[in-house]
């Protein structure tokens, strides 16, 4: 299956039209995606909008498009709505911070990953569970996270005794508990924490990663890849040319641009 504008002839120009590569992100989940009221940084409209969508997910799909010769079109939807509308074919993909997860290789295909992402504890600096150094020490917490994500699915209930909130619909919505004091802690990525501590000071990122009492999670589950309709091997592999031409190090270093550039408010 090929993009979904397929070739055509610009109108009196005599030459080949581009593909436009129509991605799918929430535009609110900063730093892999956000939305901004202007193209500071090198942000991109978002369709049928006056704003415009950046993050690291936007820098990478520009990436992507600059290396293929596409076009690129940000098409915003909630999160629970991107991978439905791989499926329908109404967007080309989504990059969008998605887990590799083998519950979402059902549906959609996936790309390479594009990030690597470790799984984090948020809490507010005064709250007790801010000197918590593994997951046992978050025994008795009252949490929440962001709906359909492996922090609210696998993560959460891995703590003894945790008092699990309802999961919130967006990022946004569930740092806000955090910092209203309607939770202890939450669960997410790195990134994620910590564009969070850089827009909420009073925030603490806690990581367990290397010790022994981690989240107990694989290596699918902290995978972030590119999904895409399934059997569309066409736009897979020019997908994974690109990405397989980029090292950790890379992701690494855009990812650190898109924190250091995210908007503080949220």
């Amino acid at each position: 299956m090929s993009l979904s504008l397929a070739l055509g002839m610009m109108t009196g120009a005599g030459a080949e039209e581009k593909k436009v590569l129509k991605v799918a992100m929430e535009c609110g989940y900063a730093p892999y995606n956000w939305t901004q009221s202007d193209d500071s940084n090198g942000a991109v409209p978002i369709s049928g909008s006056p704003d415009y969508a950046y993050g690291y997910d936007v820098m990478m799909a520009k990436h992507i498009c600059e290396e293929l010769g596409y076009d690129l079109e940000i098409v915003k939807l909630d999160w629970d709505s991107l991978v439905p509308a791989v499926q329908a074919g109404t967007v080309d993909c989504v990059i969008a911070g998605q887990s590799i997860t083998s519950e979402r290789l059902q549906s959609v295909d996936f790309s390479e990953p594009y990030y690597f992402a470790t799984i984090v504890t948020l809490v507010r600096s005064d709250n007790a569970y801010a000197q918590a150094k593994g997951v046992a020490d978050l025994k008795g917490a009252t949490c929440t996270s962001q709906i359909n994500t492996i922090w609210y699915d696998l993560c959460l209930p891995q703590i003894e005794e945790a008092n699990i909130l309802p999961a919130h619909e967006s990022v946004p919505q569930m740092l806000v508990a955090l910092n209203s004091g309607a939770c202890d802690i939450v669960v997410t990525d790195q990134p994620t924490g910590m564009a969070a501590c850089v827009a909420y000071p009073d925030f603490t990122m806690l990581d367990f990663a290397g010790t022994d009492d981690d989240f107990e999670v694989s290596d699918e589950e902290i995978n972030i890849g590119i999904s895409m309709q399934k059997g569309n091997t066409e736009l897979k592999e020019a997908i994974d040319s690109v990405l397989s031409e980029m090292t950790a190090d890379d992701f690494t270093e855009m990812m650190d641009e898109a924190i250091a550039v995210q908007p503080l408010a949220q």
